[in-house]
């Protein structure tokens, strides 16, 4: 395999019953801003470092004005009385459709090895305008696991005829998943399908059901004021910015809540 997986700990952490969640760049950076929020505000610990040299050949301009190579990593989180969390985020996705199968492959080696029991994959479907209050889509690798997955929540589990493939990690993962039988879905949030908009209404909404099915405790309110504070901003750079594209005011803005993104999937 082509893709190395860097433990930060002398040891590789002894995890009860964990659930991961992968939230990588994609439509809005949905799944990657849930994937942050929630590393913040359960506290999780920085776990791995993964790398390989099918990562995109290209580097990020800090606010120091300094190179940094794109990074993709896990975290863990140990719940007393609950599963464990482990989460994984990054910079970028894998460069091309060989590199995201091996990816994959990866991910599910360190998976089994640390006894993960389900995978939940985080992304985004594009609109044609902004949803109002965005629904939550779900799919998996089994019907019985979608079902299970899904109760007491509020999901649409009908997304044949809704969107066409699942591009990346999100739903690549989900498949390979089967076949080490590992239950896995994917949750999708409505969201614009613009390149410089980002999905914090739908990364809300993905919150707020894994805080509810996985019991994070996590406030939501917090994330709500974080919503509100953006949009403020957005709406005051653009007025100021007076000929300068919404676009460009989008991407000055960015750095609240992330790294700019320049994958789109």
């Amino acid at each position: 395999m082509s893709w190395k997986f860097e433990l930060l700990t002398k040891t590789a952490p002894k995890l009860n019953r964990p659930t991961m969640i992968i939230g990588l760049p994609g439509i809005a950076n949905v799944g990657k801003i849930s994937a942050d929020f929630i590393i913040d505000e359960v506290k999780a610990k920085k776990t791995y470092n993964i790398f390989s040299y099918d990562l995109p050949n290209s580097v990020f301009v800090n606010d120091k004005n300094l190179i940094e190579l794109p990074t993709i990593e896990m975290f863990s989180k140990k719940r007393n009385g609950k599963g464990d969390i482990l989460i994984l985020t990054g910079d970028v996705q894998p460069a091309d459709e060989r590199s995201s199968y091996e990816f994959c492959e990866a991910v599910l080696d360190t998976a089994k090895e640390l006894g993960v029991e389900m995978i939940i994959t985080l992304g985004g479907i594009g609109l044609a305008e902004v949803p109002k209050k965005p629904q939550i889509f779900c799919t998996g690798n089994s019907k019985e696991m979608i079902k299970r997955f899904g109760r007491g929540i509020k999901l649409n589990e009908n997304l044949y005829g809704i969107v066409g493939p699942i591009i990346g990690v999100s739903g690549l993962l989900v498949g390979l998943a089967a076949k080490r039988k590992i239950d896995a879905v994917c949750l999708l949030a409505e969201t614009l399908g613009h390149p410089a908009y980002l999905g914090i209404k739908g990364a809300r909404e993905i919150v707020k059901t894994l805080n509810k099915k996985l019991s994070l405790n996590i406030k939501i309110s917090d994330l709500d004021k974080e919503i509100a504070d953006i949009e403020t901003e957005i709406l005051t750079k653009t007025q100021e910015l007076g000929k300068v594209s919404k676009k460009t005011a989008l991407k000055k803005l960015q750095n609240r809540l992330q790294k700019e993104m320049s994958y789109i999937g």
